[in-house]
């Protein structure tokens, strides 16, 4: 009895000792993975750093390739196009104008009653039409005569509060958000489709020229004023509120710069100079490159798999397409290499662009004490369930990494720009404002990255801070245009004679 006791103790000590020993490993494998992840989260951050000196030097390579844009055609990564718009809006303009928004898979029509200095915007209404989708891969034809018929259909319902001078033709401003080689203010030709559109016999065609020939064929007597992007809109808008506006810089689910050059500091231009002395430059900056830019495997990657590989790279560090999609790569290494997320990696964490940038802005500015938002969009989106509080605390810390970096990219950006314009210092005795107008969900929605990139300007600019402001403008693509079709009317040097 005692020899069969002794044995079972024995077997017992075994046990107690294999489970501490299981218990043992199970917690040095733990934290093993975490030290693993902790170091991907301290790589990120080191890589992702961008202190003030390596921003000014972003900043002085911006200014660089803007120069180097206006000097020849091609002779820079940023295009420099030349937007042929000369006169911005005054906030004196008068009259009823139209705006067509062509950007994507719907449209809008709008119309605006100006009621010059005084009475400003007096009234403004809007529709929005979607496409069929066969219209999409269509003709020319079909896709501009079934936005002709809308616009008629529109026009049509013009109320009393909206009215014309008797024998002026309306007027509309054209929002068309597609790569187009401008050759005048309302002409330009179409170089290729993005958005999921793809009809052939529109490539190379001029879209004011296919517009209007389709509103003749339904019966509309309208003119194309002015053919434009969203960002010329929001300057002209920016504009139209405050005299002071010199820049726009849209950060939504793209981004991009316009601003106001002097003519004659344009090489390129070969035409006579404007009566204005001014001309508005679309720079496209989203396509900005430099050795100076903080990037990381995670960005490099994204890149190589995407459908531009090597274009749009400074785009793909600081707008809402891509700032998700890199939080959901660094979190599918840290699931692979770590078992963040236990010891499978989740599948739906494998899905690029799963993780949208209004998520990983919910996950950032969650304040609950359990950090509950964090908890949910893994669970909802990601089917990432039961994470602990710790887990959740280095998600957040993520995306601040991300984010943060492309703020202050952002800035460096905008200080590029007052640099080239002279405006990044303040001399003494002048006592000037520069304005720049912003626009775009990012900036709009994602507080953070809103407050870290103006913090930034401000801490670039030191002094001269004092002397730039950022104010939000919305709806360019719309109001702006309309605003550019007044600035640019048929009647104007008539009335001003």
């Amino acid at each position: 009895m005692g020899k069969v006791a002794v044995c079972a103790a024995a077997v017992c000590a075994a046990a107690v000792c294999a489970a501490a020993a299981l218990v043992v490993r199970h917690r040095m494998r733990s934290a093993g993975r975490w030290a693993k992840a902790v170091a991907i989260v301290k790589e990120l951050e080191e890589k992702c750093g961008a202190p003030i000196g390596k921003l000014r030097q972003v900043a002085d390579a911006m200014t660089v390739e803007m120069h180097a844009g206006l000097a020849s055609e091609g002779g820079s990564k940023l295009k420099m196009i030349i937007s042929y718009v000369d006169n911005l809006p005054r906030g004196d303009e008068n009259g009823l104008f139209y705006a067509l928004d062509l950007g994507g898979t719907n449209f809008r029509v709008l119309r605006v009653q100006l009621g010059g200095k005084d009475d400003r915007v007096v009234k403004q209404e809007f529709e929005e039409v979607s496409i069929p989708p066969h219209l999409m891969i269509g003709s020319s034809d079909a896709l501009f005569d079934f936005i002709a018929e809308a616009l008629k259909k529109f026009v049509d319902t013009e109320g009393e509060d909206f009215h014309i001078s008797p024998g002026k033709q309306r007027e509309l401003g054209f929002t068309f958000s597609f790569p187009v080689r401008q050759t005048s203010i309302a002409s330009g030709t179409l170089i290729k489709w993005t958005k999921g559109f793809s009809i052939e016999d529109a490539v190379g065609e001029d879209v004011v020229g296919e517009l209007t020939k389709a509103m003749e064929r339904v019966g509309l007597d309208m003119r194309v004023a002015a053919l434009v992007n969203d960002t010329i809109g929001t300057l002209a808008g920016g504009r139209y509120d405050d005299p002071d506006v010199i820049a726009a810089v849209i950060l939504g689910t793209g981004t991009n710069a316009a601003y106001v050059e002097r003519a004659h500091a344009i090489p390129k231009w070969h035409g006579l100079l404007p009566k204005s002395g001014d001309m508005v430059i679309n720079m496209e900056w989203g396509n900005f490159r430099s050795s100076h830019l903080p990037l990381t495997e995670y960005d490099l990657a994204l890149d190589v798999e995407s459908l531009n590989p090597g274009e749009q790279v400074f785009e793909k560090l600081i707008s809402g397409m891509y700032l998700g999609e890199i939080l959901r790569r660094v979190l599918y290494r840290m699931a692979e290499e770590a078992a963040f997320f236990g010891d499978t990696v989740p599948p739906k964490l494998k899905i690029p662009f799963i993780l949208r940038t209004p998520d990983m802005s919910a996950m950032h500015h969650d304040t609950s004490a359990d950090l509950r938002v964090v908890g949910n969009k893994l669970k909802d989106i990601l089917d990432i369930s039961n994470t602990s509080l710790k887990t959740r605390k280095v998600v957040v810390e993520l995306c601040d990494i991300i984010a943060i970096r492309g703020a202050r990219l952002a800035a460096a950006g905008i200080l590029g720009i007052l640099k080239k314009l002279g405006r990044d210092t303040v001399k003494e005795g002048e006592k000037w404002k520069s304005v720049i107008a912003l626009d775009g969900g990012l900036y709009e929605h994602y507080t953070k990255f809103r407050l870290a990139m103006e913090e930034t300007l401000a801490e670039l600019l030191g002094e001269a801070s004092k002397t730039i402001v950022i104010q939000h403008f919305s709806d360019g693509s719309g109001v702006g245009a309309a605003l550019l079709a007044a600035s640019h009317s048929q009647y104007l040097e008539v009335e001003e004679s």
